[in-house]
């Protein structure tokens, strides 16, 4: 019989008292963890402010992912929004529910990986407050808070006619390394580690969603469903269409193509079709200077039959739907 220390049975308030001890404290909290609630600064008056939810058996897995990869995925998951409006990530507050047998240890690693992640993605950003109940499944709920610095919020109902269309980040590699892991092929699985551990642990370009802001961009969202389903968010929002170079994937295609062919599926659909790298995706007027991390993959057409085209052909919507299984 095991005798590792469980969530029930050290109780709820030993359980958070050992959580919170492993996190890092945000530079923007006037109270943090501990009281009722929390208190941010705001410097303009203004915040930020949305939220994610992960559960067990449809957004993740336990055989595939820590506890320390689902703390870094919560945080980046929502960061990442956070930066899609031109904002910078400033605090968290995280709800666990789990069942009581979960060892603490699982508990710890989670915190870790909050922590870590704030402090490589969002530097200055920490958790603040949350929650711990019990329930059937793992369930992780994160609600993320921005300070916009005076700034105007970044909005997909924004394109115009004539501007650029740019993307920083990575696209498909989460898709990929999904993929990999589902195929159940060991081999391939080891070989491309690189690509799963993308999956379990992205890597957004948060302060590249500020820098798109400062520069002027016009629309900006996360690219957490795919690039196919977001461009439409952002060509529906600002009555245009959103016409995509293929040619200008081909780089994010090539990284795939080993991979690809050790299971036997197409690169190009993880490409368009793959979500979860916490990519942005961002319009410029085109005398606009583009920060260094986007790179320019299509134009803003007038509003035609399809929200998005790739080269001259109509592009379905295809990507993760949250509410679908």
């Amino acid at each position: 019989m095991s005798t590792a220390e469980t969530i029930s049975s050290l109780g709820e308030n030993e359980s958070l008292k050992r959580t919170i001890a492993r996190l890092n404290i945000s530079e923007h909290a006037v109270v943090g963890p501990g009281d009722d609630a929390a208190v941010i600064n705001s410097p303009d008056g203004r915040f930020v402010v949305t939220t994610d939810t992960m559960i067990e058996g449809h957004d993740f897995r336990l055989d595939w992912s820590t506890g320390y990869d689902l703390g870094w995925k919560a945080v980046a998951s929502n960061v990442s929004d956070v930066a899609a409006m031109g904002a910078v990530p400033t605090a968290l507050v995280v709800a666990v529910a789990a069942p009581g047998h979960t060892e603490i240890s699982w508990l710890e690693a989670f915190a870790d990986g909050l922590r870590d992640a704030c402090n490589i993605l969002a530097p200055g950003c920490g958790v603040v407050g949350g929650d711990l109940a019990a329930s059937e499944q793992i369930m992780i709920s994160v609600a993320a808070h921005g300070s916009l610095e005076g700034r105007e919020p970044v909005l997909r109902s924004g394109a115009q006619v004539g501007d650029i269309v740019a993307v920083a980040g990575t696209l498909g590699r989460s898709a990929a390394g999904l993929a990999l892991l589902l195929s159940e092929n060991r081999d391939a699985i080891s070989a491309y580690d690189a690509l799963v551990d993308t999956h379990r642990r992205p890597n957004p370009p948060i302060r590249a969603g500020i820098d798109a802001a400062i520069a002027g961009a016009t629309s900006m969202l996360d690219l957490s469903d795919g690039l196919a389903r977001d461009a439409a968010r952002i060509a529906k929002a600002s009555e245009v269409t959103i016409q995509i170079d293929p040619r200008h994937l081909q780089g994010f295609e090539a990284v795939l193509e080993e991979a690809a062919r050790a299971i036997d599926v197409s690169e190009a659909e993880w490409v368009i079709g793959g979500g979860e790298d916490h990519s942005l995706l961002a319009t410029f007027s085109p005398d606009a200077v583009l920060p260094r991390a986007f790179k320019p993959i299509g134009v803003v057409l007038p509003a035609g039959q399809a929200p998005v085209l790739l080269g001259l052909q109509a592009l379905p919507e295809k990507g993760w739907d949250s509410v679908k299984s």
